[in-house]
């Protein structure tokens, strides 16, 4: 299992995509319109070949503009793992009392989105792609994009909680990974559980490892999210 892909919310969807561009040197690889059911556009940046998505409501009524009015605006979505036992791990999620709000099931992809009542968190989704190294929602033209100058992957999704303990202990039981305190490291990249603040519980931070050391330790606040470069 790794982590292959977080989304941002914004309210204005253009000048979130600029600011991450420019300050984590990498380029808008994709416009997803499946994101046209849910009510959201939005804009995928390719981050080696892992991706950082932004969703942006262009109706009322949507889960992700109510998030924005919950927590006072831009900020964490969604985590995105990918596993090779997807089969094992969406047969299990009944028994978890975990409810299935999107399901996508096709020759390339295959998907859960999780209810975040019944995970806690954000919004969770957990995929497997027929070609392992693709990655479906990226577009087909995503490696053409990939930009590593500044940062090479992302590593880790931060997420606040207030009970980060059980919080984390809940993900661990769900995603069936082993728990390490209050962190679970996947084969690539890690989720990290850490105390709420004003904002409460949610996706607050990511990790972003960089093409150059001696950048490793900077923090970067962008579209309500804590970058850490690691």
């Amino acid at each position: 299992m790794r982590l292959r892909q977080l989304a941002l919310v914004a309210a204005d969807l253009e000048p979130a995509l600029d600011s991450l561009g420019s300050t984590l040197g990498v380029e808008l690889c994709f416009r997803d319109p499946g994101v046209a059911e849910f009510g959201l556009h939005n804009g995928l940046l390719a981050i080696g070949d892992t991706f950082l998505e932004v969703v942006s409501p262009v109706q009322d009524g949507t889960t992700a503009g109510r998030l924005l009015d919950k927590r006072g605006g831009d900020g964490g979505y969604m985590v995105i793992v990918q596993t090779t036992e997807y089969e094992r791990l969406a047969g299990r999620l009944p028994d978890l009392g975990v409810r299935v709000v999107w399901r996508h099931e096709s020759a390339k992809a295959s998907s859960v989105h999780l209810h975040p009542k019944d995970l806690g968190g954000p919004i969770t989704s957990i995929d497997a792609m027929a070609d392992e190294a693709g990655w479906l929602w990226a577009g087909p033209t995503w490696r053409d994009h990939v930009r590593t100058g500044t940062v090479a992957e992302l590593s880790g999704a931060v997420i606040a909680a207030e009970d980060p303990d059980a919080l984390a202990a809940r993900w661990a039981e769900v995603l069936d990974r082993p728990l390490d305190g209050r962190v679970i490291r996947l084969d690539r990249g890690r989720i990290v559980f850490e105390s709420a603040g004003a904002r409460g519980a949610g996706l607050d931070a990511i990790e972003v490892t960089v093409t150059d050391r001696s950048r490793a330790g900077e923090v970067h606040q962008l579209i309500g999210t804590e970058f850490r470069f690691v």
